[in-house]
């Protein structure tokens, strides 16, 4: 049996593929080897972008292996939910950018781990949906959350209370995604933005993730307070520095990769 995920990193782009063929499903194994890999990508300061897809072009990943539920259902956050949980999670707090890139199938967990990432581009043939209830369960692995952050109370009640498909277009103009291309395309296209972003400041990068993220998770006062001392870090960077020199020497920024020590990638985790 094939490794349930592949990854190659490449000139500070690491791809990351879901390879359970045909649909790609999310198992216990394939959780366990994502968590094991997301913890090298985290670690690894010549990694500057991930990039996740799915093998072939049927699905990027169709959703939970369903013959694994009766082994699971006696205590499913136990067993299933918790860690796929916490391994996602993993994935949305990964201090460097991320990008999904999804062909065909994006449902159920597939559609859960991918709006994980900082950014979604879709094929235009691709299909999106969270058809949980149809099984009479909900979506368990962060979907009702990050979902609805995306695109709104009404239209997640009608893609979880219905469990029905929307197209790639459909997805684009309520925000569930952020670019979309031609089939065939995603992977490419990722790689690509992957391209422009390993170029850019990577500790600047982080920074600013987080401070996106403070938008939806403290209040307005506190999430401004915590945005100036990310800021004071940015200044008080090597990029910085760098940056400004190569704008007024009208020359293109040479900017480093962090060090595995910088404070300047997570100077906010410890704060209350």
């Amino acid at each position: 049996m094939p490794e349930p995920i592949g990854c190659e990193v490449k000139e500070g782009i690491a791809v990351v593929t879901l390879n359970n063929p045909p649909l790609n499903l999310v198992t216990l194994a394939l959780t366990r080897a994502l968590d094991a890999v997301l913890d090298r990508l985290v670690g690894d300061t010549a990694v500057r972008v991930v990039v996740l897809t799915g093998a072939g072009r049927r699905a990027f990943c169709a959703g939970s292996d369903i013959t694994e539920f009766p082994g699971v259902a006696d205590d499913v956050v136990g067993k299933k939910l918790g860690r796929e949980n916490r391994v996602y999670s993993k994935m949305d707090d990964c201090p460097k950018p991320t990008i999904a890139a999804l062909n065909g199938l994006a449902y159920g967990g597939g559609l859960e781990l991918a709006v994980c990432c900082d950014l979604v581009i879709a094929a235009a043939d691709a299909r999106l949906a969270l058809p949980e209830i149809k099984l009479g369960v909900i979506p368990g692995s962060g979907g009702t959350v990050r979902v609805t952050r995306r695109v709104g109370e009404g239209r997640a009640k009608q893609m979880m209370f219905t469990g029905e498909p929307i197209d790639a277009e459909t997805a684009l103009a309520w925000g569930l995604i952020d670019r979309l291309v031609p089939p065939g395309k995603a992977l490419e296209a990722a790689l690509e933005l992957a391209a422009v972003l390993a170029a850019g400041p990577a500790g600047a990068l982080a920074l600013c993730k987080q401070a996106i993220d403070l938008a939806f998770d403290v209040d307005e006062n506190e999430a401004v307070a915590r945005t100036l001392r990310l800021s004071q870090a940015a200044f008080d960077s090597d990029e910085c520095r760098e940056g400004v020199r190569a704008f007024l020497a009208k020359e293109t920024p040479r900017f480093a990769a962090p060090g595995p020590d910088s404070e300047s990638r997570h100077p906010d985790r410890t704060t209350p």
